[in-house]
C-alpha cells in the first residue's frame, strides 16, 4: 500500500496547469473572483480555493500562490479549456492579464519524512524561491512552482501516481473537466482546507457558498475510500453502496490511485453515510472499497 518516502523525493507532474495574473488590478479582481481570500496572501503565501459559476457551481479547485508581481493559480489542465474564459470574462474592466503560463513552469510535488527540515535549508524566510515559490498542501507534502530555466533540486525523483496517491491520502481534492460545474466548494471540501473565506466579501457564486454554511444547505462531502480493484479506474466512474443483498449508485470517482490491486479514491457522498457502508466499482463486481479516515475534521 502506499506510504510516505522515509526522506523527501521530488514528483515531477506532467498534468498541472499554471495561469497567471498580472497587472496592478490583478489582486483586486481575483479577489471578486474566487473563494479564498488574497488580502492575507503576502508574498510567497498560498491559498487552496476555488472559482465558481454564478450559481457557486465549481469551474476549478486549485492552490493560489502570491509571487510578488504576479499571482499564479496551479491547477489541473484538464480544467483550463473551460475555465479561463471564465476567469478572464471581466478582466477586461481591470488592469490585468490573465493568461495559461503553464509553459513558462516546472511543476513538481515535494513529500517525505524530513520535507520540512529540508525546505528550512533551503529557504530564506519565506516560500519564494529561484523566481518559484514552495506551496505546503500537507504535512511533509508540497508543491514547487519553478521557472522553466530554474534547475531542478537534486533530490530523488518519484512516480508522479505515487504523488496522486499521496494527494488522495492526504485528503486533498483535485476535480478534473469530468466534474466540472457538479460541486459546490463544501462538497470538495474547500471550508475545511481553509480554502473558502465566509468575510472576505462578495465573489463569484458567493451567495450559494454561504447559504450552504450558514443554512445548512449542502449534504456531501468528499471522502477517502480504499480497498482493492484488479481493473482499471477512470474519473467519473459510478460507485456503489451495499444495502443489504442490492447495490445502489453512491457517487462518482474524483481522483484514484492504483498499484497491484490495491486502490485510493476520493469521490463526493453523502455527509451522513455509514462509515461502515461497503462499495464497489460499477461494473467491477469483485472490487470492495471501504470509507477511510480524512486527516482534518468535517465542518460546514
Amino acid at each position: 500500500m502506499l506510504t510516505l518516502s522515509s526522506s523527501p523525493v521530488l514528483y515531477p507532474l506532467t498534468d498541472r496547469a499554471v495561469i497567471r495574473l498580472t497587472g496592478a488590478d490583478s489582486a483586486k479582481y481575483l479577489q471578486s473572483q474566487v473563494t479564498c481570500d488574497l488580502d492575507q496572501l503576502k508574498p510567497g503565501d498560498a491559498s487552496l480555493g476555488g472559482h465558481c459559476d454564478s450559481k457557486g457551481r465549481l469551474w476549478a479547485s486549485f492552490w493560489l500562490a502570491n509571487l510578488g508581481e504576479q499571482l499564479v493559480l496551479v491547477l489541473n489542465q484538464s480544467l483550463v479549456e473551460r475555465q479561463l474564459p471564465e476567469l478572464k470574462k471581466f478582466a477586461v474592466f481591470a488592469k490585468t492579464e490573465v493568461e495559461d503560463a503553464s509553459a513558462d513552469w516546472q511543476v513538481f510535488g515535494l513529500a517525505g519524512e524530513g520535507l520540512s527540515h529540508w525546505l528550512g535549508q533551503q529557504l530564506d524566510g519565506d516560500n519564494l524561491w529561484q523566481g518559484g515559490v514552495v506551496i505546503p498542501v500537507a504535512a511533509e507534502h508540497a508543491l514547487l512552482l519553478l521557472p522553466k530555466a530554474a534547475p531542478q533540486p537534486e533530490l530523488p525523483l518519484g512516480d508522479e501516481r505515487e504523488w496522486q496517491g499521496l494527494m488522495i491520502h492526504a485528503g486533498l481534492p483535485d476535480m478534473s473537466a469530468e466534474h466540472q460545474g457538479d460541486y459546490i466548494p463544501q462538497m470538495l471540501n474547500l471550508q475545511a482546507l481553509d480554502g473558502i473565506s465566509f468575510t472576505k466579501g462578495c465573489y463569484m457564486g458567493q451567495e450559494t457558498v454561504a447559504r450552504a454554511k450558514y443554512r445548512g444547505a449542502n449534504k456531501k462531502a468528499m471522502f477517502v475510500l480504499a480497498g482493492n480493484c484488479d481493473q482499471p479506474i477512470a474519473i467519473n466512474q459510478d460507485i456503489e453502496m451495499q444495502l443489504g443483498e442490492n447495490w445502489r449508485r453512491a457517487g462518482t470517482v474524483l481522483s484514484a490511485w492504483q498499484q497491484d490491486g490495491d486502490c485510493l479514491l476520493t469521490s463526493v457522498l453523502n455527509k451522513d453515510i455509514d462509515t461502515d457502508t461497503v462499495f464497489r466499482i460499477k461494473g467491477q463486481d469483485d472490487s470492495r472499497l471501504t470509507l477511510q479516515p480524512l486527516p482534518y475534521p468535517l465542518i460546514d
